[in-house]
């Protein structure tokens, strides 16, 4: 999927080998990207904060708030999909990015992900 990579506050888009698509108005989605943010010394990922009215989404924006999307080689990704993409990117995080490929694991993750999304709405208040 060829997507027109959107705004981004930090890095040049044609610096960034994963776009990723967060949800700004969530702390517990801050916090984490704010982590990625600082471990990827390399530049090597373009945050997109979907909560921002100028931010341009390939796909319905309902859908990249309801899950975590990113887009590695110009491959949609969602879910524990998209985080092991962009562990990959990170080198200290890349050992389980490349884990991640393996299905049974991916299966783990993901469901371990959709889990978390039940508590999501709970964690978010106790941030707020």
């Amino acid at each position: 999927m060829n997507t027109a990579l959107p705004h981004d506050d930090r890095a040049a888009a044609g610096d960034a080998r994963v776009t990723v698509w967060y949800d700004g108005a969530c702390p517990l989605c801050r916090r984490e990207i704010d982590l990625m943010r600082r471990l990827d010394r390399r530049g090597r990922l373009h945050f997109v904060d979907v909560a921002r009215p100028d931010a341009t989404c390939p796909i319905d924006r309902a859908a990249l708030l309801a899950r975590f999307h990113a887009c590695e080689d110009g491959r949609m990704l969602e879910g524990a999909a998209a985080f092991a993409a962009m562990w990959r990117a990170i080198p200290l995080l890349r050992p389980l990015g490349l884990l991640a490929r393996y299905r049974p694991v991916l299966a783990l993750l993901d469901r371990l992900y959709t889990y978390f999304l039940r508590w999501r709405p709970a964690l978010q208040r106790r941030l707020r």
